[in-house]
């Protein structure tokens, strides 16, 4: 399932060729024909993100709501569009690009109370300009439950995924067991101010980089990482391998129907 920085990545790519405009809006799969026929022909006047969740508002109709879930598939394009296929759940087309949406959990159009009631249901999203870590600090200095866990519970913080999630642990030093409770103010706060900047370099690089400079492959003299999500880490994926820092070996279990990565000898806090 793409993380945050990835939708965020998209609200701006929706955004730079399509906002402002009106644009062709049809459904070739027949799931969103209704909402198509009445966005057709309309200004995209916006576009925003929140956590996982992106949101397409079309001028004095109302928002496009598209959660990717773990199959949806945007793909952009230059004009002149291809025919699309018959899984094309969603294609906007102007005169100079297209994109084409498949496969998502959500895609449906709703009005600003709706979009509101998504936004009331989620935590605070570290690309978010003005949401407020207290709010997620709130929960998680009650919450027996494992860091690990609530940095993945979207109702906590938004946007977090697997990726991070793992690798703000290890940036941090910290037991991905450790009950929320446990933690100190301070290491939250260090938490969010990390992954706002690494999230961040995720919109810009559209890919997650998470090693320090003096953890690079050139600064170390390494291969470089060979994995289909790309970017430099310290233990997503990396079950077995020996850890960047101290040589230990990277472990990994599930936890939440997730599989967790952790170095037990630098994350012992």
């Amino acid at each position: 399932m793409p993380e945050g920085h990835t939708i965020h990545r998209l609200a701006a790519d929706h955004r730079e060729r399509f906002g402002g405009r009106s644009a062709r809006v049809t459904s070739p799969q027949g799931k969103f024909t209704d909402s198509a026929a009445l966005l057709d022909g309309t200004v995209l006047d916006t576009t925003e993100a929140h956590g996982k969740h992106l949101f397409l508002g079309f001028a004095g109709i109302g928002w496009v709501h598209i959660h990717l879930g773990l199959f949806g598939k945007v793909n952009f394009g230059d004009a002149p569009a291809p025919p699309p296929t018959d899984t094309v759940r969603l294609r906007l087309a102007n005169p100079e690009s297209y994109v084409d949406l498949r496969g998502p959990t959500t895609c449906a159009l709703i009005t600003d109370a709706e979009k509101r009631a998504i936004h009331d249901r989620l935590g605070p999203d570290p690309l978010r300009a003005g949401d407020d870590p207290d709010k997620a600090w709130r929960r998680i200095s009650k919450s027996r439950t494992t860091i690990a866990a609530l940095l993945m519970d979207q109702k906590v913080i938004a946007g977090v995924g697997n990726v991070y999630r793992a690798e703000v642990l290890f940036r941090h030093g910290i037991d991905p067991y450790r009950a929320g409770k446990d933690l100190t103010r301070r290491e939250w706060d260090a938490i969010w101010t990390d992954l706002v900047g690494l999230m961040r370099e995720g919109v810009r690089l559209n890919r997650i980089d998470t090693v320090r400079p003096e953890h690079t492959p050139e600064a170390m003299g390494r291969p470089p990482r060979v994995d289909d999500h790309g970017g430099e880490v310290y233990v997503y994926r990396r079950t077995h391998q020996p850890c960047l820092l101290c040589g230990d070996e990277i472990r990994t279990a599930d936890l939440a129907a997730r599989n967790l990565f952790w170095c037990p000898g630098c994350q012992t806090r």
